[in-house]
């Protein structure tokens, strides 16, 4: 179980910065132990990032902290200060989308599309460390991320188009 998070701590009288899809931010009087994920979507307005079962079970919530995959309901903002947080916003844009987020179009991998921020993160930081993940691999990244509709094998073929690997 993970560790419950203090939500009274406030940093008062300085602001805390930290840089978000390549942007420096500056929260002044943030609440340094308040998770992350309510100062994208509240603060910055970053709403592509979802929070989900708030405890970091469900996956809805995955950002990247300096290239590394973090549940963004866990993480205190000031966690991330001095670092770079990058969201499905960061990864790319409709005109130019990341390989993840084009190979999950193509795959039709997401219904809801409650989920698929957060696995489109996580695999885009598998891709970065391996470009080449096999079926196994891809599944232990995304084994932490629900999905409700079941688009799961879509999801699958999509990481391994991305990769330019065979569809399962």
């Amino acid at each position: 179980m993970p560790n419950r998070l203090k939500l009274n701590a406030r940093v008062k009288g300085k602001s805390l910065s930290l840089i978000v899809n390549g942007k420096p931010h500056q929260v002044p009087s943030a609440d340094a132990e308040m998770p992350l994920v309510h100062l994208l979507r509240n603060d910055l307005e970053l709403t592509g990032t979802k929070l989900g079962c708030g405890k970091g079970e469900c996956g809805s919530c995955t950002v990247l902290l300096d290239g590394q995959p973090i549940r963004s309901c866990l993480t205190p903002v000031s966690a991330a200060v001095g670092k770079s947080v990058t969201t499905i916003e960061g990864l790319g844009s409709p005109a130019q989308p990341h390989p993840v987020q084009a190979a999950f179009i193509t795959e039709q991998a997401a219904q809801c599309g409650y989920c698929t921020a957060g696995m489109v993160v996580e695999s885009a930081a598998l891709l970065a460390r391996n470009t080449q993940p096999g079926l196994d691999e891809v599944k232990e990244a995304l084994d932490g991320h629900l999905c409700r509709c079941g688009s799961h094998q879509r999801v699958l073929r999509a990481v391994l188009r991305a990769s330019g690997r065979e569809q399962p």
